[in-house]
């Protein structure tokens, strides 16, 4: 079986989409402010979402089950208010809750948080034990930078101002998936300010004490953890250099990354500096990766092959990174793969 733990709803129908717009418009015209209720996205829409995209790739790669989330690119935290933001997070989250409804054996939900630029971690408790409790989630994605990128920061993920929410986090025994959104700079785009986001976030969680506070604390980063293998030596000699403190690479032991790298010698990478036991399979696709790389006839996101040839992984970490430290980390049961049939 193969878990693809990096899963958004890219290919949501339209009207998601034009919901959004109006919230959107409604901030400078309350008269145009749109009626939940008005948002009417019948089953038949989500399968047809569904069939031609998400749906046709797990059988073409042999994918058994996507952990799914809402579009990251479109959470954008920055825009409106708090509330704002909670509406709009309740509405992706309860279409996700609807997808892993239709389709239970393809599909498991993770939520968004309603973060908001200068509002306590701590507000988004109660929507994320929502999703959890009521409606079957096993995670949450987490943005680093609610402001995006607009000038104004929020502490690092080594601060305790995250702290509250980590206590849920531990209390509900799921975890928080590391993921921008995105970006108001033109210098840094969205495409380069997740990378960036990712790669402050592990530094900040390595250099602080957020483990050995909460020691149960479940932390995947995307996108193989953003620059961190790449730059790996140089964190790892500073940190080499401070008196009894611990090596860079005990930090990078208590974070799990995904393996949504678009070239095969990334990956190896990424396998040589996290190893196998902390690494979870994510294709993210359709998405980023879905362009066909000319130098090979596939899709860059086509990830599966790459690991199932490196030489370095005998068949039990190969497995261990498709499905069984995702199964573990997000307590998904064992269950004979059964794809929906078009």
């Amino acid at each position: 079986m193969i878990i693809d733990c990096h899963g958004h709803y890219t290919t949501a129908p339209a009207d998601l989409t034009t919901f959004r717009n109006a919230q959107i418009a409604a901030l400078k015209d309350p008269a145009q402010t749109p009626s939940r209720a008005s948002l009417r996205i019948g089953d038949d829409q989500i399968r047809d979402s569904l069939e031609k995209a998400q749906l046709k790739l797990q059988r073409e790669r042999g994918t058994d089950v996507t952990i799914f989330s809402p579009r990251a690119s479109t959470m954008a935290h920055h825009i409106g208010t708090e509330a704002t933001s909670l509406e709009w997070s309740q509405i992706c989250n309860d279409l996700i809750s609807r997808v892993a409804g239709l389709y239970p054996k393809n599909f498991v939900g993770v939520c968004m948080l309603p973060q908001s630029p200068g509002a306590p971690p701590a507000h988004c408790a109660r929507e994320l034990e929502r999703c959890v409790k009521e409606l079957g989630f096993v995670g949450t994605l987490l943005n680093p930078d609610p402001y995006e990128n607009s000038g104004a920061e929020a502490p690092p993920l080594g601060d305790r101002y995250w702290y509250p929410l980590y206590e849920k986090l531990c209390e509900l025994d799921v975890p928080a998936h590391i993921h921008g959104t995105a970006s108001k700079s033109e210098r840094t785009p969205y495409t380069l300010h997740f990378i960036n986001e990712e790669t402050i976030a592990v530094y900040g969680l390595v250099n602080s004490n957020v483990f050995k506070d909460f020691p149960t604390l479940k932390i995947v980063v995307s996108h193989g953890g953003g620059a961190i293998p790449y730059q790996f030596g140089r964190f790892q000699s500073g940190s080499m250099r401070k008196p009894a403190g611990e090596r860079f690479s005990d930090g990078l032991k208590k974070l799990y990354f995904d393996t949504v790298l678009y070239t095969e010698s990334a990956l190896k990478l990424l396998v040589e500096v996290m190893g196998p036991d902390n690494l979870v399979f994510g294709a993210e696709c359709p998405g980023v990766g879905s362009a066909v790389n000319p130098d090979t006839g596939h899709t860059f996101d086509d990830i599966v092959p790459f690991i199932e040839r490196m030489a370095t992984l005998n068949d039990k970490q190969k497995r261990d990174i498709l499905e069984n430290n995702a199964r573990r980390l997000y307590k998904i049961p064992a269950a004979e793969p059964a794809l929906a049939k078009a």
